[in-house]
């Protein structure tokens, strides 16, 4: 086997002492936006819509479109194949019910998922749940969303709060 292929994992591919050693080490990134967010102790609901063990989802900061959501994994993560498996069904589950709880909040006719991490300071992994609103304008569908941020009339700090707030009180995981 290539020693660029990683190892393939027995079992589930996690052992309780492993999962738990990762989450104990989460040494944050220097640089990292998504680490330094993840050693706030009070963050505000925007930041913290919903929290799990392996997964934090906030409102993006930088977005004007309303409902622009992101999923972050609480330890510092570069590539979809660096989880756990534990974190990977968490992830699935955590885009089906964020994504139901934005269509009940916003009315959205459906979510958009995108990872790339890719952004300078921006290369934790990081998954865009992104509200497809019915009266979205054809040139902003798709990947066209992509327009939707870092523009001059971002989601005010209030609306992302009670955004979050909403979308968290929808949110349920086993």
């Amino acid at each position: 086997m290539s020693e660029d292929v990683p190892t393939p994992r027995s079992g589930d591919g996690t052992t309780a002492a492993s999962a738990e050693a990762r989450l104990r080490a989460r040494q944050p990134e220097p640089g990292c936006y998504s680490c330094e967010h993840e050693t706030v102790t009070d963050p505000p609901p925007r930041d913290a819509v919903v929290v799990t063990a392996y997964w934090r989802v906030a409102h993006a900061f930088n977005s004007s479109l309303p409902g622009w959501l992101v999923i972050v994994p609480r330890r510092h993560v570069t590539a979809l194949d660096e989880l756990e498996d534990a974190e990977l069904v968490e992830l699935g589950l955590l885009q089906g019910r964020v994504s139901a709880a934005l269509r009940s909040v916003l009315g959205c006719t459906k979510t958009y998922s995108a990872l790339f991490a890719e952004a300078e300071g921006f290369a934790h992994l990081h998954v865009h749940l992104v509200p497809r609103m019915p009266d979205q304008p054809v040139e902003r569908r798709g990947p066209a969303v992509f327009g939707y941020l870092a523009g001059d009339d971002c989601v005010s700090e209030d609306e992302m709060d009670r955004i979050g707030r909403e979308v968290a009180a929808r949110v349920a995981l086993p």
